[in-house]
């Protein structure tokens, strides 16, 4: 038989109390008390912490053997590895101390000058900047492993006896009996480098740093024997002293015949007197270029042959592969103890 609620009256209001009283006692046991054991403490950290490190002590084979094999193989690495030498070089603005002629004309007849299709700005900055993008420009490298005949060094060296300053060849690359290359490339590449390829391989041996403040370029060349990399800075300093003279000479002497035909077409006698001055400043160009070999840039430190190697950093591989068989060993001692099927939690 079913019993019926009041829901009119004191029944009702006996109701909604009693569920009030419900919710508000629910509430008071979900809230977490200081010292209840709800509350996640220190002490639970420090038991994870502890069973953590046991886990890894338990593997400490595995982690010890996968660091020790590490080693040994960053060792045999850094063993096979060839030595590269790296020769720099620390040279200034030739030109410098001579800019005064030509920075006074700018500020006179900079306007009458550019007519004649003569730089009368900045030329320091500008001629050593220009400089150095020449150095690292495909037409000078290239031009500059044919004039020297580097191809052979720059692709097959693999070592040098630093006794004799012989260099090692490697005769997959290319055979020095019977002087053919022997590489074994795919095509767009052939056996023998081209120029693109030789400018790219030059290019990656060479550093060019120059500090903007004080001017100073510093100029640097790795390779596997210390004296070709001494001896390649050399050239590489003279060459470009030579290309920028000879470009400039040049560029001078046409000036040069152009302001005489001026002075011959022209009565003005002011005209006149400009010409002759800049025509006086194109014969210093070509006066300063016969005098001394350092045209654009001026030795301040020479390159030497290095004794000791660049890289490669022989203790930092072994510490790499150190830390690697580290992590890798626990990695896989983890991932084996976690699909073992007996494993204690």
């Amino acid at each position: 038989m079913v019993q019926r609620t009041d829901l009119s009256g004191p029944g009702l209001y006996n109701i909604c109390a009693t569920g009030m009283v419900n919710r508000l006692t629910n509430r008071n046991s979900s809230v977490k008390h200081p010292g209840s054991t709800n509350e996640p403490n220190d002490d639970e950290d420090e038991i994870n912490l502890r069973k953590l490190f046991e886990v890894l002590w338990d593997g400490k084979w595995w982690i010890c053997g996968a660091t020790l094999v590490s080693i040994l193989v960053a060792t045999a690495i850094a063993v096979m590895l060839p030595n590269v030498y790296r020769s720099e070089a620390l040279l200034a603005p030739a030109q410098e101390e001579g800019a005064g002629g030509l920075s006074s004309l700018a500020s006179q007849y900079g306007g009458l000058a550019s007519l004649t299709g003569i730089d009368l700005g900045k030329r320091p900055i500008q001629k050593t900047t220009l400089g150095i993008e020449t150095l690292k420009s495909r037409k000078f490298l290239t031009e500059f492993i044919q004039r020297h005949g580097i191809l052979v060094p720059l692709f097959a060296s693999k070592g040098v006896d630093l006794n004799s300053g012989a260099l090692f060849l490697d005769s997959s690359i290319y055979d020095s009996q019977r002087g053919i290359w022997t590489r074994n490339v795919s095509p767009p590449r052939h056996a023998s480098p081209s120029q693109q390829e030789a400018y790219e391989e030059l290019y990656r041996l060479i550093s060019i740093r120059e500090d903007r403040d004080s001017g100073l370029v510093t100029l640097s060349v790795e390779h596997h024997s210390p004296y070709l990399a001494k001896q390649w800075v050399d050239w590489l300093v003279a060459d470009i002293n030579q290309a920028m003279m000879e470009q400039d000479v040049s560029k001078a002497q046409q000036t040069i015949q152009f302001l005489n035909n001026q002075i011959e077409q022209t009565s003005v006698a002011d005209l006149q007197n400009v010409f002759y001055r800049l025509i006086e400043e194109q014969t210093k160009t070509v006066m300063l270029a016969t005098v001394s070999a350092e045209y654009l840039l001026r030795t301040i430190d020479p390159a030497i042959a290095p004794e000791i190697e660049a890289r490669p950093q022989r203790a930092v591989i072994v510490l790499l592969g150190a830390f690697l068989g580290l992590l890798l060993g626990t990695f896989a001692f983890l991932l084996i103890r976690n699909f073992r099927p007996n494993r204690q939690m």
